[in-house]
């Protein structure tokens, strides 16, 4: 996608029963248009791209942005999306005035009824969260309102959270009876450390933000009119940085929290890549030149 172009996305027809297939049409400067599609975008999920910034936007205020199973299935054609996107360098997730109040109750008298749809319906759940937290690109979850059960996972799953000083955050499947799955926990225990997950999973209690900042939930508190400039202060830095090596922490951070600190052969790629890479030689010839680094 060229730099400056938007893009707006339009349903197309679908089968009843199928995910949405989309047309996703990029207006560029001169008004040029070209289309892609997106299969699997739910009209709750709207997908924006601003420059290299995408932005993902949870919009179902109707339901306090409830987390559907057909949403929740959407998340990884949206992700594949942005990863295929090279003009793309920083996701951001966010809702409305609220970020996302959870799963969608309505649908536990339906499609997780009884064990099998229940244990259909977390494959779902698990395969969104997969796909996000697999994204070679940073993620950064802007929180406003509440982020409630599946909005926390959700956010979780982002590299970075940032928060209004107003938001809400829980994890209650202690009030359903669910044990909450073991990819999500282990983020949740990275964020805030072992002692901290067992308070929130065994409780179900709500944490302020200032609580969520105190034990490592978020990363930062601001005001609610200003989180959305923040969140896109922080991506267009991050965009401006080495892409190089922000993929390469990306990695190297993930082993170490999946307990792989060795230097194996594949980390030592990560090593060579980089030195070989146009990046490396911009950033050498940059600060030899005390100049700042176009990337």
């Amino acid at each position: 996608m060229a730099a400056g172009e938007i893009r707006r996305i339009s349903p197309e027809c679908s089968p009843p029963g199928q995910l949405a297939v989309r047309a996703v049409t990029l207006i560029s400067p001169n008004r040029t248009r070209r289309t892609a599609t997106v299969t699997g975008v739910s009209e709750h999920l709207i997908l924006g791209v601003d420059g290299p910034v995408a932005t993902l936007t949870i919009d179902r205020p109707a339901k306090r942005n409830a987390l559907s199973h057909e949403m929740w299935a959407a998340i990884p054609g949206i992700v594949e999306t942005v990863a295929a996107d090279g003009a793309v360098r920083v996701l951001v997730v966010r809702g409305t005035d609220t970020f996302s109040a959870g799963a969608d109750i309505s649908e536990f008298g339906t499609l997780r009824r009884d064990a099998a749809g229940a244990r259909s319906y977390g494959a779902v759940v698990e395969a969104a969260i997969r796909a996000l937290t697999g994204l070679a690109k940073p993620t950064i979850a802007a929180i406003t309102g509440f982020c409630i059960g599946g909005g926390c996972e959700l956010a979780l799953a982002c590299d970075l959270r940032v928060a209004a000083e107003d938001a809400r955050f829980g994890i209650t499947p202690a009030k359903l009876g669910i044990v909450f799955n073991l990819p999500s926990t282990k983020q949740l225990v990275d964020a805030v450390g072992p002692a901290w997950a067992k308070q929130i999973l065994y409780t179900g209690d709500i944490l302020d933000a200032a609580t969520a900042l105190r034990i490592g939930l978020v990363n930062e508190l601001h005001p609610p009119e200003e989180l959305g400039k923040r969140a896109r202060e922080l991506a267009d830095l991050m965009a401006s940085r080495s892409q190089v090596t922000i993929r390469g922490a990306k990695e190297i951070i993930g082993r170490i929290t999946d307990g792989r600190a060795d230097e194996d052969d594949e980390v030592h790629l990560l090593y060579s890549a980089s030195v070989t890479s146009v990046d490396y030689v911009e950033g050498v010839s940059a600060f030899l030149e005390k100049r700042s680094p176009q990337f």
